[in-house]
């Protein structure tokens, strides 16, 4: 997800592995910590999105506010982020907010250990849990900071891993806790983006539910536009608004004159709060 210009076998070989928007309060209870802390209401979006590597420019964005995507996702941060992000500042999240776009904050925090490649920040057993923390500290200063306010999701991106490995799925799992019960602690919504097949599967199937992700945004490339009919695991689980799907990759697209490639998603989850 972090690099778009990668194919799809080149982007599972690089991890290591073979529209309307309403204002709603669900899924506060599974996001709240233990503290009594007044949370914003949720805002949600259920419709078509988009990610990209790199966010387009205002031009670009004005440009493809055709309604046929009505939310984009951003990469707030991470040592892991794939690319630069010259027009992610605070003045252009409140110019394409105006413009009637939702936004979804993504953040690459620490990669799994197991994970095969190079990259900038992985996570040992000894350090997960301190690390999640930091993590999500800085997740949420670099949220904020792009006027992204308190009640806003942040989702973190975990690529793909062998989640047979016990030692380093235990590793992850501990990271994901730590770094969502940091975020709620800070009163931010605790996302989750992974792989139907490792990452997000880890996440949906865990025994203890502690501390986990209360929204899962899943890859499974499988074309479909929806949150439903796909969905690989338990009915009752990821209610109430708290899904989002990954359904094609680096589709290259044109609209009004600006060409951007990006990965299309169904969207029925939490979105940024601006303004």
């Amino acid at each position: 997800m972090a690099e778009h210009r990668q194919s799809k076998k080149r982007r599972y070989i690089a991890w290591g592995v073979a529209g309307a928007a309403v204002v709603a309060g669900g899924g506060i209870a599974a996001q709240q910590s233990m503290a009594a802390t007044a949370w914003p209401a949720q805002k949600t979006f259920t419709g078509r999105a988009f990610d990209a590597c790199t966010a387009p420019s205002t031009a670009a964005m004005k440009a493809w506010h055709t309604g046929f995507y009505g939310a984009a996702a951003v990469y707030i941060g991470g040592k892991n982020r794939g690319c630069a992000q010259p027009n992610l500042t605070a003045s252009w999240v409140k110019s394409v907010n105006s413009m009637g776009w939702k936004l979804i904050p993504i953040y690459v925090g620490a990669q799994p250990p197991c994970q095969t490649g190079s990259n900038p920040e992985k996570m040992t057993a000894a350090n997960a849990a301190s690390l999640g923390a930091t993590d999500a500290t800085d997740a949420v200063a670099r949220a904020a900071a792009l006027g992204m306010k308190a009640g806003s999701p942040v989702y973190l991106d975990m690529e793909p891993y062998d989640i047979a490995n016990k030692a380093c799925n235990d590793a992850v799992l501990t990271y994901v806790r730590s770094f969502s019960k940091t975020l709620r602690a800070k009163t931010y919504r605790s996302g989750y983006y992974g792989f139907s097949s490792s990452s997000a599967k880890a996440i949906a199937t865990a025994t203890n539910k502690t501390d986990l992700p209360g929204n899962l945004w899943y890859a499974l490339w499988d074309k479909q536009n929806t949150t439903t009919a796909d969905w690989p695991w338990g009915s009752t689980q990821y209610t109430d608004h708290s899904r989002g799907h990954q359904y094609m990759v680096n589709s290259k697209e044109s609209r009004g004159g600006y060409t951007i490639t990006v990965d299309r998603d169904a969207w029925d989850a939490p979105v940024a709060i601006v303004g």
